[in-house]
């Protein structure tokens, strides 16, 4: 079954907006890479929600193929809700409030 439609938690999306812009104050290529890679876990992330083990409080996270971030997500009726953009070596679980 794949998900209809998907949504951010606001703060997904300052940490997305906050990440690429690191990166790109660093390298233009490694942020446009960084965007690119989140675009192809969501998108992947779409086609099977189902496919991840299912982590705490109901939750499913796909890292990023190439940098140290997860996508945190939750499966809402018919669609996914990013939950989180969590480096993966910082604070975790500080998203937990999110839902």
């Amino acid at each position: 079954m794949s998900a209809a439609s998907f949504s951010f938690h606001p703060a997904a999306i300052e940490e997305a907006i906050f990440a690429a812009r690191w990166y790109r104050e660093r390298s233009p290529l490694a942020a446009t890479r960084f965007v690119a890679e989140l675009n192809q876990t969501i998108d992947r992330i779409l086609e099977a929600p189902h496919r991840w083990p299912r982590s705490a409080h109901d939750t499913r996270k796909l890292k990023l193929p190439c940098f140290p971030f997860l996508v945190i997500y939750r499966e809402v009726e018919e669609s996914v809700l990013v939950l989180a953009v969590a480096q993966g070596h910082r604070r975790p679980g500080y998203w937990k409030s999110r839902f």
